[in-house]
Parts: structure tokens; C-alpha cells; sequence
């Protein structure tokens, strides 16, 4: 039986990532698994991503708890974990207002981000990384795809093959839809709103991610009517990705803080792919579960 939760992916998605990742191996079959992609991708490192991540490993050492973001790291697996739990029960109950169903699956998440915020984390990520760009993106994959520790840490917190090839997709795929979010200090003047307010990137990428999710509690709670078993499906995946892209940012703040097994370039992958997933997957979440089309709705119960 089809896991209706699971996310489903096309043999034309599976064509662009290979296009993108200039994959024309004869051999690789028409739906692409991680192992395939480590097989028949270049394995060799750009150096410029090295050179990043070892300026922001230098400038963020010494700066992050790391038994604060181990602790917390074990945390969000576990919330990942309940994630099943938490789609079997869909909706938020309660009278009056709704229970906390999905806002505990953040509060590992917020912990991670006021420390970061905190630290200065997310203003040196900024400084020191390019904005979304193909051949960024591209560079990214390829460090991604050959990264074990990062495939491994996706393993712990329930990710399978599958999946993790879904978020692969998440970061090649999305390049025109990431280029249009601009790092703070690129954001033109003469806008219509203070960018002295706008946080860096990675901080609204995460941030994002947060509030989408702290908010699905009185957003079900509140249209419940209109809420369908395909809606609660379609965000299941959503959710699961944005924290699995928080927890390959959280993993990459404990590498730097504890002097961890990622190399510099892994480091700068992990940054890059993992605010890719959030902001991708926000956007998503957006269209699956918040705004509820007629298309969308249960039927009316009036007659």
C-alpha cells in the first residue's frame, strides 16, 4: 500500500537533477538513489568552498555550546520521531484553544536558534557564504552527496534513501526559486521596508521554519472543517523536511563547535544545503496546509 505520506517524486524531477548535477552516465537508471549519485558524480572538492568554511569555522570557534547543541540535536530527533504519532492525530484537540501537538516539535528548534542568534552564528554564515547561485547549488550537492557524516546524521532522525534523495532534490532543483532570496547585505536600497530589521539568511531560513511550524496548532485547530487527510499528508513531508534541514544546520554549529568530522567544505555544504531545505520546504508548506483553496477543502457538510 502507498504511503501517502511519503514524498512522491517524478521521472521528470528525477531527469532535472541529473541534468543539474551533469549526470549523463548511460547506466544510471531514470530514478536516482543517493548511491547512484555518489557513484557518478565528481567526487573532487572546490576549493573556495574549503576556503569558506574554514573562515567560519576560525570565526565561530570557541563561541558555541557544544553540550547545548549536542543536547539539543538528540532532542530534535526525537521530535522527529514523533512525527508519526503526530500526523496519525492530525488535528489539534481542545476547547477554547488547541493542545500543543506541533509546537513541541519545535522547542528543541528554538533553543538551537536563540543560542545561535545569541553567539553571532548566523551574521558570520552571511558574510562568509555566496547567495544561492546554479553553480553554488551544484557545488553544494556534489559536497553533500559525498558528505557521510551528514547522509548518516539524515539516518538518525528516520530519514530513508529515499527521502534523503528528496531533500538532494530540495537544494539541486530549487536554484531560480532560491536565487530570488537575497542575503542582507545585497538587499538594494530604496525598498519599501528597513533592512536594518531583516536578519541574515540563515536566520530567516531557520526562523522561518519555526514559526511555520509553531503556528500549524491554531491554524488546524481554527480551520478544521476545510482540513483534509491529503492536506495533513502533503505537510506531513513538509515538516519533516524543514527540520531535517534544521537539524543538518545544528549539526554543522556542533562540527564547529566541537571540532567534528566535517571538513571545511562539508561545513559550507552543510550550510548552504541545509537553509536550502528550510526555505524550500516553508515555501511548500505554505501551499499545502495554510492556504486552503475550495480545490483543496473538505466538501461542505450544508446542504
Amino acid at each position: 500500500m502507498l504511503d501517502a505520506t511519503r514524498p512522491q517524486t517524478t521521472a521528470e524531477d528525477h531527469a532535472e537533477l541529473a541534468e543539474n548535477l551533469g549526470i549523463s552516465d548511460p547506466s544510471v537508471g531514470d530514478r536516482l538513489t543517493l548511491e547512484e549519485l555518489r557513484r557518478t558524480i565528481d567526487s573532487e572538492t572546490d576549493p573556495e568552498f574549503a576556503s569558506m568554511g574554514e573562515a567560519i569555522r576560525s570565526d565561530l570557534t570557541g563561541k558555541l555550546d557544544g553540550d547545548l547543541l549536542e543536547e539539543e540535536l538528540s532532542n530534535l530527533a526525537a521530535q522527529l520521531g514523533r512525527l508519526p504519532e503526530v500526523r496519525e492525530e492530525g488535528i489539534p484537540e481542545g476547547d477554547g484553544e488547541p493542545e500543543e501537538l506541533y509546537r513541541e516539535l519545535v522547542e528543541p528548534g528554538w533553543r538551537v536558534y536563540d543560542h545561535l542568534v545569541e553567539v553571532g552564528f548566523f551574521e558570520s554564515v552571511e558574510e562568509n557564504l555566496p547567495r544561492f547561485t546554479p553553480e553554488h547549488v551544484e557545488h553544494t550537492a556534489h559536497e553533500l552527496i559525498q558528505a557521510d557524516p551528514l547522509t548518516s546524521a539524515l539516518s538518525d532522525c528516520e530519514f530513508d534513501e529515499h527521502e534523503k534523495t528528496v531533500l538532494v532534490m530540495n537544494v539541486v532543483n530549487n536554484n531560480v526559486r532560491l536565487s530570488r532570496w537575497t542575503p542582507t547585505r545585497e538587499i538594494p536600497d530604496g525598498v519599501e521596508f528597513d533592512t536594518e530589521f531583516v536578519p541574515p539568511l540563515h536566520q530567516r531560513a531557520m526562523g522561518g521554519v519555526l514559526l511555520w511550524v509553531k503556528n500549524l496548532d491554531v491554524h488546524l485547530w481554527q480551520k478544521r472543517i476545510l482540513v483534509t487527510d491529503e492536506i495533513l499528508d502533503d505537510g506531513y513531508w513538509d515538516v519533516k523536511a524543514m527540520l531535517g534541514g534544521l537539524y543538518l544546520m545544528a549539526q554543522a554549529a556542533h562540527d564547529i563547535a566541537t571540532d567534528g568530522s566535517l571538513t571545511d567544505a562539508q561545513l559550507t555544504a552543510a550550510l548552504t544545503a541545509s537553509a536550502a531545505i528550510m526555505i524550500t520546504n516553508q515555501e511548500e508548506i505554505v501551499k499545502d496546509m495554510f492556504w486552503i483553496t475550495e480545490e483543496m477543502r473538505a466538501p461542505s457538510t450544508l446542504r
